[in-house]
């Protein structure tokens, strides 16, 4: 039983099984520009959720997202897919209101299990809120599972993730290094204290990130994911701004380093690597730190543009929230380019 709940449950999984930024921004390329004033926010953005605007005072925030496990817990699945699919609303600085199941299940699946993984999500959806109130399932090979998600947000109160102002200060919220402890695991390679420290990162919500980020002067904000903190960062600068990232002050999982020395890696860091790599500049050899900063995240923290006199203060509060958490580097005017130091 033990082997048949590995082979489902650790095939890929998290934000690990996203397709490619390079292959992705291909496909999206191809399709026409939309055409609505009212959809204030869209795909032609790289954004993290899409924006519509119903009244003066009031849009709605909507994303989905759904992957294949990376832990073997059913229940701790269904958690860390619903904290991930959430985190799109709260990267636009909205609020949660509803949420539908996605779900692919083996037909001749344990349903027990089935019903583990959507009590972790429900769990989930029930701290940020809101009310999950339906969904849909397909058969499938293997299990995947996430969330379609709405929320609600004033329209002059968005939070863009290219809106970064030279000046501004990067506040990143959670440690990095899911990604590579998850590859670790996988071999049985990582130690009981890391796992613990990467699924309580992948459970925890941003809301309250979110929550405290709103009381201060936020420029831009986004979510890290499956593209890596580099690679997020890539799409902040878009606007043309120069990221400067103080590699000492980057918040990481301690024993990711380890594990990235010794190669335990995953093919979606090396793509991010390939995709946003011509844009960064490392200015002291460190492979390991270099792997942590291109590792993709499953439900990772928050990375948000503030005004420098606010920074100190929010991060104060970010700190009380018990994560590793930091001002990791700073907008400057410039061509697009990230320089890690």
């Amino acid at each position: 039983m033990k082997e048949q709940q590995e082979f489902v449950f650790c095939k890929g999984g998290g934000c690990t099984a996203k397709l490619g930024p390079a292959a992705l921004r291909r496909v999206l390329e191809k399709l026409p520009p939309p055409e609505d004033e009212n959809l204030l926010v869209g795909f032609d953005g790289s954004d993290d959720a899409a924006v519509y605007r119903l009244t003066e005072d009031l849009a709605i925030v909507q994303t989905l997202d759904f992957f294949p496990p990376m832990v073997e817990d059913p229940r701790t699945f269904g958690q860390i897919a619903a904290a991930n699919a959430l985190s799109d609303v709260y990267a636009m600085g909205g609020t949660v209101k509803n949420a539908l199941n996605i779900v692919c299940f083996p037909e001749q699946g344990d349903l027990n299990m089935l019903g583990e993984i959507l009590l972790g999500g429900s769990e989930k959806v029930r701290e940020a809120g809101g009310v999950l109130s339906g969904g849909h399932s397909i058969m499938d090979t293997d299990v995947k599972y996430g969330l379609a998600v709405t929320g609600v947000i004033h329209p002059r109160r968005i939070l863009r993730n290219n809106t970064c102002r030279p000046g501004d200060l990067l506040l990143l919220t959670k440690p990095l290094g899911v990604g590579i402890i998850n590859a670790a695991r996988r071999v049985q390679e990582a130690s009981p204290a890391a796992v613990r420290q990467a699924e309580a990162s992948m459970t925890a919500l941003n809301r309250y990130a979110s929550e405290i980020l709103r009381k201060y002067r936020v420029h831009g904000c986004t979510d890290v994911t499956g593209f890596s903190f580099l690679g997020h960062l890539s799409e902040m600068i878009a606007g043309g701004f120069i990221a400067v990232i103080q590699g000492d002050a980057v918040p990481y999982i301690p024993e990711a380093r380890g594990y990235a020395d010794d190669f335990y890696l995953t093919a979606a860091g090396q793509r991010n690597r390939n995709f946003v790599g011509g844009l960064v500049e490392f200015r002291r050899k460190d492979f390991a730190l270099e792997e942590i900063l291109f590792d993709p995240q499953t439900n990772g923290g928050l990375l948000a543009a503030v005004d420098p006199q606010d920074a100190l203060q929010a991060l104060g509060e970010l700190e009380e929230l018990g994560f590793p958490c930091g001002i990791v580097g700073e907008i400057q005017t410039g061509e697009q380019k990230i320089l890690v130091e």
